[in-house]
């Protein structure tokens, strides 16, 4: 009954959304249980038939299933997303699932690098090593543009702008976006490719890859986390850290700087602003701290006690 609905919901996730492979099966799984559930209770109905108590009831019946709140909420991500789409081709007249009500998840606040950590982690590289100049290149890049890890091993020479200041990113999804980046990412960029990469023989299919191994190949995110981890210990830096710590310090510093959320979530490739609000967050923290550091009452407080 329902089969028709997932291949015009799959191809829209494909071909409006251009959501990557794994996105869409994620979407699809998320239609599946729903579909499982009303014929489990037999209230297999189409979708327009579709009211708002039977996906509570479904919701609870997920709960039941020990599903966290996490993965409650992500498949109400899809289930709200299939009915935009029944919406938008008429195979329903209202949405069910307007008033359906995620469970409420609590935003642990990840671990942030100060602009001195970040320039004392990028310090312990030696230079003396091909490898290094290359590291050094990969780890301005990522602070300087916020990249995520497969973006930076997926970096591409033709996706470079240097003479102008940026890069072309290929993020989540296949979007595009461009990036400004930070002259001294540019001036290591350049040094890498012009003195370094030029002496790597290229594996075939790895021509236009900006960083590669020292078998002409391209990197794994495994390694980047490698190298990030030995520079860390290197540097005496107890926090808990990864390479997505780069693109989390890039945002919140940018927002601490008083830069707009917009801009922030546009260099981020965050597809919603609510994603990016997270580092509003960490900038109350910040704001919180700094007035209790530099604030005269504060400081007569503290004399007080």
């Amino acid at each position: 009954m329902w089969e028709p609905y997932k291949k015009g919901f799959k191809s829209y996730l494909q071909l409006e959304r251009s959501l990557s492979d794994n996105s869409v099966e994620a979407y699809l799984r998320d239609i599946e249980k729903l579909t499982q559930y009303l014929q489990e209770s037999k209230r297999l109905k189409k979708p327009g038939e579709v009211e708002l108590k039977d996906l509570e009831k479904f919701l609870k019946w997920i709960s039941e299933l020990g599903m966290t709140p996490s993965s409650q909420a992500r498949i109400i991500s899809g289930i709200r997303s299939f009915y935009k789409y029944c919406l938008l081709e008429n195979i329903v007249s209202k949405d069910p699932a307007l008033l359906l009500e995620a469970p409420k998840l609590k935003r642990s606040l990840p671990d942030v690098l100060s602009f001195e950590e970040i320039e004392s982690i990028i310090s312990q590289i030696d230079l003396s090593k091909p490898e290094g100049g290359r590291n050094k290149a990969i780890l301005e890049t990522m602070y300087s543009c916020g990249l995520r890890v497969s973006e930076v091993v997926n970096l591409r020479i033709s996706q470079l702008y240097l003479d102008v200041g940026f890069i072309r990113v290929i993020g989540k999804g296949d979007k595009e976006r461009l990036v400004p980046v930070g002259s001294s990412a540019v001036k290591y960029i350049t040094i890498y490719k012009n003195t370094i990469r030029v002496h790597t023989t290229v594996k075939p299919g790895n021509e236009d890859i900006l960083f590669l191994s020292s078998r002409g190949s391209k990197l794994s995110r495994v390694m980047i986390f490698l190298i990030i981890k030995h520079l860390v210990g290197k540097a005496g830096i107890k926090k808990n850290i990864s390479p997505h710590t780069f693109r989390h310090s890039f945002a919140t510093h940018l927002i601490e700087g008083g830069a707009d959320l917009r801009a922030v979530q546009e260099m981020l490739g965050h597809e919603s602003i609510t994603t990016t609000e997270i580092y509003t967050h960490l900038d109350r923290e910040f704001l919180r701290k700094t007035l209790e550091k530099y604030h005269p009452a504060f400081q007569f407080n503290k004399a007080a006690t």
